[in-house]
C-alpha cells in the first residue's frame, strides 16, 4: 500500500487491531486508544470508520516552508543546508506549554488548506534545492503513513527525510518508521514521569525506550531537545540525571539542545527561560561528559557553536541560524586536529542562512 495511497480526506491506516467487543485499538502509540465506530483517537486524526482505522489527514498540510536545517534543530546533519518543512494537525500528547498549539491542538480539519501527495512534496524539495524534507510543526508519529510514503518518494530523488517528534510511539511501529528516517530531533521534555503525566498527558519511559532503540538499532542520526521551563524541569538534580542517562545510554556524541520556553497555550503564568538557565544546563551536561551541548531560542554564540572534542577549537561557528565559520572537511573531520566529529556531513558550500521561505505545492 505504501507509495500508492491517494490523497483523500481519509485513507486506511496501519497498526491497529479489532477487539472482542467490536471496537478497534490503535497500536501506534502508548495511548492505545480503543474506538467505537465513528470515534476519533486522542490525536484526533486517526478514526474508526466502519471498523477500519483511517488516517484523516493523509495528503493534507498546515503549510510548507523552506527552513535552515539548524531550525529543527539539527546541528550535525548537513549543516548549512535547507529543509522543506511541513506538518498536518493534531498530536498524541497534550502539552500545556505547546509552542505550536494552534496546529498540534487543532480540531478544525478545514485549517489544512494545502494538499500534496508524497511525490509532489519530494519534487518540490528538489525544485527548491532543499537537501531534506522535515515532518514537523505537529508530531509525525500521528501521520506516520503519510510521512513514511513521503520519505520513500524523497529517497527516490536523493532527498533526505527528517522527523521532529516527541518520540511517544510504540517500538514495533517505530522500528518501521525510523527505518525510513535519515535524521530525527526527539524531544526529551523532562526527566521525571510526574512532568510527563501532569503536563503532557504521557509517560517518560516509552520516550527513553524509543530514543535508545533508534540510536542503537537504526541508522537514523538523532539529536535531542529539552525545553527548559522555569521551576518545572530545570533543577540541577534533574539536569544531572538527564545528562547522565544520555551519557550512559547513548554515549558522548549525541547532541543535546536546551531551548528556552516562552509563555504560551495553557502556561501563560510562567516566565520565559532566562539565558543563564540554559547556560547552566549546558555546563552541567558538558561536565557529565557530553561533547555537543547547545542552547536555543536565545542569542548565545558560544552555546550555538560546535567545538571539536579533540582540540577544543570551534569547528562550526553559529549566530542563531547563520553559520559564520566552518572548519570541517567533507567527511566531518576537524581541520585543526583531524578528530572526526559525530554526525552527517558533506560538501559545505554557501549556507542557506536564517531565512524562512513559505511555499505552495500543487496537489498531484
Amino acid at each position: 500500500m505504501e507509495g500508492t495511497r491517494e490523497v483523500l480526506s481519509g485513507v486506511s491506516a496501519r497498526w491497529w487491531h479489532t477487539l472482542p467487543d467490536g471496537r478497534i485499538q490503535c497500536d501506534l502509540c502508548p495511548r492505545d486508544c480503543k474506538l467505537h465506530d465513528g470515534q476519533r483517537a486522542a490525536c484526533f486524526v486517526r478514526a474508526n470508520r466502519g471498523g477500519q482505522m483511517i488516517l484523516t489527514t493523509y495528503g493534507r498540510s498546515s503549510g510548507f516552508c523552506i527552513d535552515p536545517i539548524e531550525k529543527k534543530p539539527l546541528n550535525h546533519f548537513y549543516p548549512g543546508s535547507s529543509v522543506l518543512s511541513f506538518g498536518t494537525a493534531g498530536c498524541n500528547l497534550a502539552c500545556k506549554f505547546c509552542q505550536n498549539w494552534d496546529i498540534s491542538k487543532s480540531r478544525e480539519m478545514d485549517t489544512l488548506m494545502d494538499e500534496a501527495s508524497p511525490q509532489a512534496i519530494a519534487q518540490a524539495a528538489k525544485r527548491y534545492g532543499a537537501q531534506s524534507v522535515a515532518f514537523t510543526y505537529n508530531d509525525p508519529v500521528i501521520f506516520a503513513e503519510y510521512a513514511m510514503d513521503t520519505a520513500d518518494a524523497c529517497h527516490a530523488l536523493g532527498i533526505h527525510s527528517v522527523a521532529v517528534t516527541a518520540g511517544f510511539m510504540h517500538l514495533d511501529p517505530a522500528r518501521e518508521f525510523y527505518a525510513k528516517m535519515d535524521a530525527a530531533n526527539i524531544d526529551l521534555k523532562a526527566f521525571t514521569d510526574h512532568f510527563y503525566f501532569k503536563l503532557c498527558g504521557g509517560h517518560l519511559q516509552p520516550v527513553l525506550d524509543l530514543i535508545a532503540m533508534v540510536h542503537h538499532e537504526t541508522d537514523c542520526w538523532i539529536e535531542l531537545t529539552t525545553l527548559l521551563i522555569p521551576g518545572l524541569n530545570d533543577s540541577d538534580a534533574e539536569l544531572k540525571q538527564l545528562a547522565a542517562w544520555c551519557f550512559k545510554e547513548l554515549g558522548p556524541d549525541v547532541p543535546l539542545h536546551f531551548s528556552a520556553f516562552h509563555p504560551d497555550f495553557k502556561m501563560l503564568d510562567r516566565p520565559a527561560t532566562p539565558p543563564a538557565t540554559l547556560q547552566r544546563a549546558r555546563r552541567i551536561a558538558l561536565d557529565a561528559g557530553l561533547h555537543f551541548v547547545y542552547t536555543g531560542n536565545v542569542h548565545d554564540r558560544a552555546g550555538e557553536s560546535t567545538y571539536c572534542p579533540g582540540c577544543g577549537k570551534a569547528v562550526i561557528e553559529r549566530d542563531w541560524y547563520e553559520i559564520l565559520g566552518y572548519s570541517l572537511d567533507e567527511t566531518g573531520h576537524c581541520k585543526h586536529c583531524g578528530t572526526r566529529i559525530a554526525g552527517r556531513f558533506g560538501h559545505f558550500g554557501h549556507p542557506f542562512g536564517a531565512r524562512r521561505m513559505p511555499i505552495r505545492i500543487a496537489a498531484m
